[in-house]
C-alpha cells in the first residue's frame, strides 16, 4: 500500500489517526498537497514558509562547504602535514567530520519535532528545517555526538515547544542549543584545544607523558583573551582560513548570504547594517579607551580592548550571528524603528560581553538571547510612541 493510499485510510477511515501529523509531513515532503480552499479571502503569493525555509538553507550550504574544507585543513596544518586549501584531502576530511553531526541534528530535531505533532495533533512543522542545519554550523567539529543530541532536545523542547511551536517561540532555538552546550558542557565549546579535529585527544595524551609534539588549535579571540599575538593575516580572517566554529569562519561567504537574504527579502538589512553600526561603536569606544591610557598594557582586557575596532567583525561568530540570527523574523523586533534599536543593541551588547568575558571571548549568542527577550518590549513602545504621536496630530487637526 503506497504512501497516498495510506493517507487517505487515516483521513477515511479514521485508522491510526493519531499518527495521520507523522504522515502528512512525509506526504507533503514527497508530494504536492491536492488540497485548496475554495471560499474566502486569500493572499496569493509564492512565497510560504517552506520556501522561506529553503532559501536559508541555500545561503547556508557555501558556508557548510566552506566549513568541510576548513575542518581538513586546519586539522593537517596543526598535526604537522598541511595540504592545499581547496584539496580533495581536506575535503573529504571534513565531510566524514560535519556529516555525523548534522545527521545527528536533523534526526534527533524531527523526532522531537514528530513526537509533539503527534500528541498535540497538530501538523509537522518547518521550523526545525533551517536550525537543523544551523547547528552543526555553530558547534565545535569534535562535539561528542551524544552531547549535540541532549542539547538538540532541549533546545526544540524548551527553546520552541513550551511556547507552542514555530512562529511562538521568544528565543532563537539554533542559539538556545549552543548556549545549553555552553554552560552544560563548558569544556568543549571553550579553550584552545576544541576547534581543531583531534587536538584535545592529542592533549590528553601530551598531559598524560606521551613523547608528542605540543598542539593548539586556538581561535583569534581565545589567543587575544590571553594576551598572545595570532599569526593571521586580515586576508585570513576575511576569508576565514582560521580555527572556529564549522560554519562561521569565513565572513566573505557570510557576508554573500546576508546579500543573499536581503534580496530575497527574508533577511532584515535593518537588523544587519545596525548590528555592525553597534559593534563598531562599542569597538571604538574600547581603542578610545587604550588610547587615552586608562587602561594599562599587559592587564586582563587590554588585548581585546586595543584589537582594531573593525576586526571584531572579522572574528569569532559575530558575522554569522547577525546575518543568520539575529535575523531570524520570529525572534527579532517587527517594527521598523525596532530593529534599528535591536540590531544595535546586539551590536553593541556582543563586542562588550566579547572583551569583558575572556573565559569565553565571544559574545554575540548571549547578546541576541538577551534581545529576543527584549524585543517585544522595544516594539511595544516603538507603537505606543507612534500612536502618541498620531493623537497629537489629531488634537492639533481638531483645535
Amino acid at each position: 500500500m503506497g504512501l497516498k493510499e495510506n493517507l487517505h485510510n487515516i483521513k477515511e477511515k479514521g485508522k491510526g489517526k493519531k499518527w495521520l501529523p507523522a504522515y502528512s509531513a512525509l506526504h507533503t515532503f514527497l508530494y504536492t498537497p491536492n488540497e485548496t480552499t475554495h471560499s474566502g479571502g486569500h493572499v496569493r503569493a509564492a512565497d510560504d514558509l517552506k520556501r522561506t525555509m529553503t532559501m536559508v538553507v541555500l545561503a547556508l550550504i557555501p558556508c557548510l562547504i566552506f566549513g568541510m574544507f576548513n575542518t581538513g585543513f586546519q586539522h593537517f596544518k596543526a598535526f604537522g602535514a598541511p595540504v592545499e586549501f581547496l584539496s580533495m584531502d581536506a575535503f573529504w576530511f571534513g565531510f566524514l567530520k560535519i556529516l555525523p553531526l548534522i545527521i545527528v541534528s536533523y534526526v534527533v530535531g524531527l523526532g522531537v519535532e514528530v513526537l509533539f505533532a503527534v500528541i498535540k495533533g497538530h501538523e509537522v512543522e518547518e521550523g526545525y528545517f533551517v536550525t537543523g542545519m544551523l547547528v552543526p554550523l555553530i558547534v565545535p567539529v569534535d562535539i561528542p555526538l551524544w552531547m549535540l543530541a541532549v542539547a538538540v532536545i532541549f533546545g526544540v523542547v524548551i527553546g520552541k515547544e513550551v511556547f507552542g511551536g514555530t512562529g511562538m517561540n521568544i528565543l532563537n532555538p539554533a542559539l538556545v542549543i549552543r548556549a545549553f552546550l555552553f554552560f552544560a558542557y563548558p569544556t568543549w565549546m571553550s579553550g584552545d584545544k576544541v576547534w581543531v579535529e583531534g587536538a584535545t585527544e592529542r592533549a590528553k595524551e601530551i598531559a598524560a607523558g606521551a613523547n608528542l609534539d605540543a598542539i593548539s588549535g586556538e581561535t583569534i579571540l581565545g589567543s587575544l583573551a590571553q594576551g598572545k599575538e595570532f599569526a593571521y593575516t586580515v586576508s585570513d580572517m576575511f576569508f576565514g582560513y582560521i580555527p572556529g566554529s564549522v560554519g562561521e569562519t569565513s565572513t566573505f561567504l557570510i557576508l554573500l548570504a546576508g546579500i543573499f537574504l536581503v534580496a530575497t527579502k527574508i533577511g532584515s538589512w535593518r537588523i544587519m547594517l545596525s548590528s555592525v553600526v553597534g559593534a563598531l561603536v562599542m569597538g571604538l569606544i574600547f581603542n578610545g579607551v587604550v588610547n587615552a591610557g586608562w587602561i594599562a598594557e599587559g592587564s586582563k582586557f587590554y588585548s581585546l580592548m586595543s584589537t582594531e575596532f573593525w576586526h571584531h567583525l572579522l572574528i569569532g561568530g559575530f558575522a554569522f550571528g547577525v546575518v543568520f540570527m539575529a535575523t531570524d523574523p520570529v525572534t527579532a523586533s517587527q517594527t521598523n524603528k525596532g530593529k534599528w534599536i535591536y540590531g544595535f543593541l546586539i551590536g553593541f551588547i556582543s563586542i562588550l560581553i566579547r572583551v569583558f568575558n575572556p573565559a569565553y571571548p565571544e559574545g554575540v549568542m548571549l547578546a541576541i538571547l538577551l534581545m529576543n527577550v527584549f524585543a517585544p518590549t522595544i516594539d511595544h513602545y516603538v507603537v505606543q510612541g507612534n500612536v502618541k504621536r498620531r493623537l497629537k496630530r489629531l488634537k492639533v487637526k481638531t483645535a
